[in-house]
C-alpha cells in the first residue's frame, strides 16, 4: 500500500519534469550571449532589444493579438448563446442537428477543419468574389468557428449546474424573461464565459493548421512566423519571443484566476440573498 502513492508521486513528478524543464531551459538560454540557441556565451539581453527591433515580429504579433481578441469575443457571444440553448431547452426541433453542429468542430482533426474552411473560401470567391485575397478577416471567421465550440462546452457545463431555482425566484418578483438573464444568470455563469474567453483567445492565438490553410501574402501571424524561423533552426532571438509570451500568459492566467474568484465569490453572495428573499 505504501508503494502505490509513491509510485503515482515519481510518475507526477516525471510528467512535470517533462514538461517544464524544456520550458525553463527555454527561459534561460534566451539570455543567452552566443548566438547558438544549445551552447552558453554568458548573460545577455541583447536579444530581446533585437526582437523589439524586429519590425516582422512587431507586426505579426499585432496582426495574431488583433485576430484572437476579435475572435475569442465573438466566439464567446455565439458560444454562450449556444451554450445557454443547450443546457436551458433540453427539448426542441432539430436539437440533436444543432448539438451535433456545435460539437463536430471539436472531435474533428485541424488539418479537415483547415481544408474544409480554406475550399468554403474558394467557393465563396468564385460565387460571390469575396473575399478577394484571404488574410485578417478569413482567419478571424476560421477561427470563430473552431474556438466557438470549447466556449459553448464550458459555458453548457455551467448552466447545467445551476439553480433554476434562483431564475424562478427572480421570475416570482416580477423580473421579465430578459432582465432574469442579464441580472441572475449571465453573473451566474460570468467564470464560465470568462474562461471560456480565455480558452478560445488562447486557442487562436496559438493556432498554426488552420491559420496556414485561410491566410494568405501579407497576413503572416506570429506562430506562423516563429514556425518558419525554426525550420532554420532555434535563435536565441526566439527564445526571448517565447519567453515573452509565457510571461505574459502566465500573468493573465494569474489576473484572469483573481477576478473569476471574486466573481465566483458575488455570485455566491447573491445567491444566499436570493434565497432569503426568497423565503
Amino acid at each position: 500500500m505504501k508503494r502505490r502513492p509513491m509510485f503515482l508521486i515519481t510518475m507526477l513528478a516525471f510528467g512535470f519534469a517533462f514538461f517544464y524543464i524544456p520550458i525553463l531551459s527555454m527561459i534561460v538560454y534566451s539570455f543567452n550571449e552566443s548566438r547558438l540557441a544549445t551552447v552558453w556565451g554568458g548573460f545577455s539581453t541583447k536579444w530581446y532589444a533585437s526582437l523589439f527591433s524586429n519590425r516582422q515580429v512587431v507586426a505579426a504579433l499585432i496582426l495574431s493579438l488583433k485576430i484572437a481578441v476579435i475572435s475569442a469575443t465573438i466566439a464567446t457571444i455565439l458560444g454562450t448563446m449556444a451554450g445557454i440553448a443547450l443546457a436551458r431547452f433540453r427539448k426542441f426541433r432539430g436539437r440533436t442537428l444543432f448539438s451535433g453542429l456545435v460539437t463536430a468542430p471539436l472531435i474533428m482533426p485541424e488539418v479537415i477543419t483547415g481544408i474544409s474552411s480554406l475550399m468554403f473560401f474558394i467557393m465563396l470567391a468564385e460565387w460571390i468574389g469575396w473575399p478577394a485575397q484571404r488574410g485578417f478577416t478569413t482567419v478571424t471567421l476560421a477561427h470563430i468557428t473552431f474556438s466557438m465550440v470549447f466556449v459553448t462546452t464550458v459555458v453548457q457545463a455551467r448552466m447545467s449546474q445551476a439553480d433554476r431555482a434562483i431564475e424562478e425566484a427572480a421570475m416570482d418578483l416580477g423580473s421579465r424573461p430578459w432582465q432574469v438573464m442579464f441580472d441572475v444568470t449571465l453573473p451566474v455563469i460570468f467564470p464560465a464565459i470568462m474562461s471560456g474567453w480565455l480558452l478560445a483567445f488562447t486557442i487562436s492565438l496559438d493556432d498554426v493548421v488552420i491559420t496556414s490553410f485561410t491566410t494568405g501574402p501579407g497576413s503572416t501571424t506570429l506562430p506562423l512566423l516563429i514556425w518558419s524561423k525554426v525550420k532554420l533552426g532555434v535563435t536565441p532571438d526566439i527564445n526571448a519571443l517565447a519567453t515573452l509570451m509565457v510571461v505574459v500568459v502566465g500573468l493573465g492566467v494569474v489576473l484572469a484566476g483573481i477576478i473569476m474568484n471574486r466573481s465566483a465569490a458575488r455570485a455566491r453572495a447573491d445567491e444566499r440573498m436570493a434565497y432569503r428573499s426568497n423565503e
